[in-house]
């Protein structure tokens, strides 16, 4: 008998721990191994916040809080939201939990009944489909091509809305694309949004300080203020601040959703670390000047891939506004065979010779919904870039 129940058949596991696991599978048999899956920064935990989490051991502030957060943490949200976005927020309207994976994913199942609709631009960060079809919903995958810088239009977005959609799920900069959009690009999209009040908002803005070359980000609830109270604004201290392993996501919006949302995590997970909450305080509290230092090492090595790159016949990498990911396009190889005889099908198949042929390590573009294409995380040393991007380089130069 198969113990599993018909929702768990409806997805897959995460591609991206996926690739992750099998380089490590490989370089613990020996194998040189160069991983571009991950989506983590390689800097440490800033000292001060890995001494407050110290702190909060040493202070004996490791009992369970709140099934979603201390008062401390909201309000350090809150602040946060008033500082950074121009928006304002009251405690009761937060919601903490173990990383924005939760927080997104508490979203909705909470608010989605069987056959709604939410509709997702791709490429997109592989577990949005996913979390919907967990809760029951249909996801609306919508693409948002090379052609358009890897954004959404207007025009895309007004075409997939239909009575049954419930959500729209927007990220900037974007995992797996680094795209950003511009506050002309958002207004026309949440001018779209103002035309249909059934439709809510979920933001995934996770990447917003990691922006580069002037690129400011806004958030929709920022842009349009007629959207607050259907709006959702995620975010987290994972990538800007170096803590993934911390597990410390939160979100903002109409207290009925928040009250929602902490219904559900109060019969599951309960509280997140409590030694993590008093660290994310630091966090988002104390000194941020080490995110630009940090920035100006991404850019760097932004730029090292993309000419490395870009410098292939039959790929196509564009410049990312933030994060710390390229997506280039291979649609220039595809039919083509390696060396060691695969046939370029797809991007799988490149990902998947690329890693037995040279040790790269990167995650296929079909995981994000988005084809050819593949994603090189560049949050690693400007050493192991340099090389992988040159096995990269090289694997395509022997294709025939």
């Amino acid at each position: 008998m198969n113990p599993l129940s018909a929702t768990l058949s409806r997805v897959k596991p995460s591609p991206t721990i996926a690739v992750t696991s099998k380089a490590a599978e490989m370089r613990a048999a020996g194998m040189d191994v160069i991983g571009l899956g991950a989506g983590e920064p390689d800097f440490d935990t800033p000292d001060n916040i890995k001494a407050a989490g110290i702190r909060a051991i040493e202070e004996g502030k490791t009992k369970y809080t709140a099934p979603d957060g201390i008062p401390e943490l909201k309000e350090a949200i809150c602040a946060k939201f008033r500082r950074d976005n121009g928006l304002d927020y009251t405690p009761a309207q937060v919601s903490v939990g173990t990383g924005g994976k939760q927080i997104l994913y508490n979203a909705l199942m909470a608010t989605l009944n069987p056959g709604d609709e939410v509709i997702i631009p791709a490429p997109y960060w592989v577990s949005y489909p996913d979390m919907v079809l967990l809760a029951g919903g249909e996801p609306v995958v919508v693409p948002a091509g090379i052609d358009t810088g890897f954004r959404l239009t207007p025009e895309a977005l007004e075409a997939a809305i239909t009575p049954r959609t419930r959500w729209f799920i927007f990220n900037s900069p974007s995992n797996p694309t680094g795209a950003g959009y511009s506050r002309d690009e958002l207004k026309a999209l949440t001018d779209v949004l103002m035309r249909h009040p059934h439709v809510w908002v979920m933001t995934d803005d996770m990447y917003e300080h990691l922006a580069y070359d002037g690129f400011e980000f806004c958030t929709p609830a920022q842009v349009e203020p007629g959207l607050y109270e259907r709006t959702l604004t995620c975010n987290g201290v994972s990538k800007a601040y170096a803590m993934t392993g911390w597990r410390i996501g939160y979100a903002a919006g109409p207290e009925v959703l928040i009250g929602g949302m902490r219904k559900i995590q109060s019969q599951s997970t309960s509280n997140p670390c409590t030694i993590s909450q008093w660290a994310a305080i630091e966090a988002l509290n104390g000194p941020q000047d080490f995110i630009a230092t940090n920035n100006a090492v991404f850019v760097r090595r932004r730029d090292l891939v993309v000419e490395i790159l870009n410098a292939i016949d039959g790929v196509d990498c564009p410049v990312p506004e933030g994060a710390f990911y390229v997506y280039p396009s291979i649609a220039g190889l595809i039919g083509k065979t390696s060396k060691g005889g695969t046939t370029i099908t797809d991007d799988e198949a490149f990902a998947t010779a690329l890693l037995e042929e040279t040790g790269v390590a990167v995650v296929f573009g079909a995981a994000f919904g988005l084809s050819p294409a593949f994603r090189v995380s560049y949050a690693t040393s400007d050493e192991a870039l340099k090389e992988a991007c040159g096995r990269i380089q090289s694997f395509c130069a022997a294709l025939t």
